[in-house]
């Protein structure tokens, strides 16, 4: 599992950097600026969680507990349906896509971003602390 949220991470932490340069060279030229800080947004919001499923993956070997793949494929689907969704709203203007259907899909991926969170703290709260670790 540890090469798969590697290779994931990497893919999406890549594309973020490449979306971002888009909108900064190209993009900010033929949309408006609202729909280029939205873009931004996103960018953002998909590095964030492409780094939170590289952690996974340094921890995955660690500890073998399935909430680890849970938060993954949270995390994963919530970049789909969050920065997705608001990449193509927010280039509407130069794809001419009448999209409006698909803005309540944004919401759908903030909440799966914080359950991937949810199931990080679950995570931690199932690790036993070791005597040794304790601080006191």
């Amino acid at each position: 599992m540890k090469n798969q949220l590697l290779i994931a991470g990497g893919i999406l932490a890549a594309l973020s950097v490449v979306f971002g340069a888009f909108a900064a060279h190209w993009l900010k030229a033929h949309i408006s600026a609202v729909n280029l800080q939205n873009f931004d947004t996103a960018v953002h919001y998909q590095m964030y969680h492409a780094l939170a499923i590289l952690f996974l993956a340094t921890l995955s070997e660690k500890f073998h507990i399935k909430l680890f793949r849970l938060a993954f494929y949270a995390f994963f689907t919530g970049i789909i349906f969050f920065s997705g969704s608001i990449y193509l709203l927010a280039t509407r203007e130069v794809t001419g896509l009448q999209l409006s259907w698909i803005g309540p899909v944004t919401p759908v991926g903030g909440l799966l971003f914080i359950t991937g969170w949810v199931l990080l703290i679950f995570t931690a709260l199932r690790i036993p602390a070791k005597p040794d670790n304790l601080v006191g």
